[in-house]
């Protein structure tokens, strides 16, 4: 059941495709149409496809590849990765497959250098983790399913066209026939020699690094400890970096990916860096028709720079690969989009890469699927390319700069490299799809990215929740904080006025400040209504009148239905006299008389978090970053601020 947002359907069975290729259509190659076609079904696309159903967007998503490769390329997962997938509705089953990543040991020249720990504050819900791409891959397939939604595997991009309403593609299909797909917008997932970039004739501006490395999924028996990954660097007379070895730890019983220098005896020569122009053929990631490293040549570096003697066994693969680092010059071409090694590639330094990618997919697929229902401002897609582009370009110079030098050479403090690493600071505050920084307020702002809290306190709820609990599964969502009884009838007044004005768009949360005054007896009311109870857990009736709820007893239940206007809620005091605000004792409704969620925030969490003294207006989008924050909370006035931001991204 959905906790909110779209709801996700039941499973379905597995469409007919031969069906749908047929479907009303005389042509020789026929025509099918869908909101969105995905070029690419590694973890890019498949995140862009299962977003876009999330949001109710129809889509296909085809791959050439016959089946899911089983080779452990991207492996590094981080927090902001796994804070998407909490919002998608998926993170446990990608909990469950992934092991720990706790740091990373140093050493050079056969010397221990350090050892950084990957350590991050309390309010962070997740840490680093590593999990093969092919179960990444696995995990967010399955999820996928439950939209009813497959990939169509052995089923190739050949070309297409776009024009104002939409694209044509020409798709290969398995049974070796063609199909022409009518699409309102094309994707390209399809990696670093996408066909989509290349079709759109966009740039791709960059280089191949000289060296050539190999790759491998081995067994080591040494005894370090388990969660940390090894990188071990040796240098030549001219103090160059001439060997090299970098473990990062993998499921199962001292199993590592492990990279490293080709030797000679595989290499193809070392090519000098910056050779290739960015119309020159991309370069990278495993190379075919060469030569497969053999254990010995794993064995052979092991040897040489393993922090202690270890023997290598049970390779799954291996594979020589070559790296280079190149940004597309744009993000988008009218209904065409690209994303992930599409649209960036560099060192893999730092796990970056694909956590980029589903960022890109995540923050295109809910602007693509407002789009689609027709409740989208006409330039909400350009901010795509406006906000991904930039964290783009910073992700391949850092990478490039960590590759040479090592995660030490960002400036500044080792815990603010560890946050920018985990991708926690990524922010897009010069959207022009979020609002302007509030003057003089402290804490997150418009852009910034919308920080787990918890102790959060309902009236159904047994134990405390995390925000991040209320937000899974949603779209936007309006987080409306209140500390007083004139606080929560303005909370009542704008929940209703944003509902009307988005047509339901927004879920408003009522978070209710520890601390705020419980006015004269254990209820208090906003709106019209009047409630009297005596007795502990009365009922205090329904309201019609004006006037405010009063109690004698701790749990008085003031209750309404909204007639005459609408309420908010009630609450109690411990003794049930005037006190502070400790338990949600009743529920609140909008002006309309529609049920609003209330919480208590009873550790103060979210007011220390979010940094918010007073009542004020959050508005979360569905990637989890803040578009619009608003305070003071005062009424029309705020709606008319909240109304005139969320005019950058909704069609009001």
């Amino acid at each position: 059941m959905s906790t909110g947002g779209s709801d996700s359907p039941e499973p379905a069975r597995r469409p007919n495709m031969e069906g749908q290729r047929s479907r009303g259509s005389r042509r020789e190659t026929p025509v099918v149409d869908t909101d969105v076609l995905i070029a690419g079904a590694g973890p890019v696309g498949l995140t862009a496809a299962a977003e876009l159903r999330r949001h109710g967007a129809d889509c296909r998503i085809i791959d050439r590849l016959p089946a899911r490769l089983p080779y452990a390329k991207a492996v590094g997962i981080q927090p902001r990765t796994l804070e998407i997938w909490d919002r998608m509705g998926m993170v446990r089953e990608a909990l469950d497959a992934a092991v720990p990543m706790r740091g990373q040991l140093l050493y050079e020249d056969g010397a221990e250098r350090g050892r950084i720990d990957l350590r991050l504050p309390p309010d962070v819900p997740y840490g680093f983790a590593a999990l093969p791409q092919y179960e990444t891959e696995r995990v967010i397939e399955e999820h996928l399913a439950r939209f009813g939604t497959w990939i169509e595997r052995a089923t190739e991009l050949l070309s297409f066209e776009q024009d104002r309403d939409g694209v044509l593609s020409r798709i290969a299909t398995v049974d070796g026939g063609e199909e022409e797909v009518r699409s309102r917008f094309l994707v390209g997932c399809d990696g670093a020699h996408s066909v989509v970039r290349k079709t759109l004739g966009l740039t791709f501006e960059g280089a191949a690094l000289p060296e050539e490395y190999m790759l491998a999924d081995v067994e080591v028996d040494w005894g370090l400890p388990p969660g940390y990954g090894v990188r071990a660097v040796h240098h030549g007379d001219d103090g160059t970096v001439d060997d090299l070895l970098v473990c990062v730890p993998l499921p199962g019983r001292g199993r590592y990916r492990v990279s490293m220098l080709v030797p000679p005896e595989l290499s193809a020569g070392r090519r000098p860096a910056g050779e290739q122009g960015s119309r020159s053929p991309v370069t990278h990631g495993p190379e075919t028709g060469r030569r497969a490293p053999g254990m010995e040549h794993i064995q052979a570096v092991l040897d040489r720079l393993s922090p202690e003697p270890t023997t290598a066994s049970a390779m799954r693969w291996s594979s020589v690969f070559r790296i280079s680092h190149r940004l597309v010059n744009k993000y988008a071409d009218g209904r065409v989009f690209i994303a992930g090694d599409a649209a960036h590639i560099h060192p893999p330094t730092g796990a970056q890469g694909m956590n980029t990618g589903i960022q890109d997919a995540c923050n295109l697929a809910w602007k693509l699927a407002l789009t689609v229902r027709g409740a989208a401002h006409p330039r909400l897609l350009d901010s795509y390319d406006a906000e991904r582009r930039p964290i783009g370009e910073e992700v391949v110079e850092c990478t490039v700069r960590h590759a040479a030098q090592g995660v030490r050479a960002d400036s500044g403090d080792l815990a603010t490299v560890i946050l920018r690493e985990a991708q926690l600071l990524v922010a897009y505050p010069d959207s022009p799809v979020v609002g302007p920084a509030a003057p003089g307020l402290a804490g997150p702002g418009p852009g910034d990215r919308a920080p787990d809290c918890g102790g959060l306190t309902g009236g159904v709820a047994a134990l405390p929740l995390r925000l991040y609990d209320l937000l899974r599964d949603r779209g936007h969502v309006l987080l409306l904080h209140a500390d007083s009884a004139a606080a929560l009838g303005a909370c009542a007044e704008v929940a209703t006025a944003i509902r009307h004005l988005t047509d339901g768009q927004l879920t408003a949360l009522v978070l209710l400040a520890p601390g705020a005054d419980a006015g004269t007896g254990t209820g208090i009311r906003t709106g019209t209504g009047t409630d009297t109870g005596t007795a502990a857990g009365a009922d205090a009736g329904r309201a019609t009148g004006t006037g405010t709820g009063t109690g004698t007893a701790p749990g008085v239940r003031a209750e309404d239905e909204g007639a005459n206007g609408g309420t908010a809620v009630a609450w109690g005091a411990p003794d049930g006299g005037t006190g502070d605000v400790t338990e949600i004792v009743g529920y609140a409704t909008d002006t309309d008389g529609r049920h609003l969620p209330a919480f208590l925030d009873s550790r103060g969490e979210f007011a220390r978090v979010y940094r918010s003294t007073g009542p004020a207006a959050f508005v979360v989008r569905p990637d989890g970053y803040l578009s619009v924050r608003v305070a003071p909370l005062t009424g029309a006035a705020a709606v008319a601020a909240l109304s005139r931001e969320l005019a950058r991204v909704f069609r009001l």
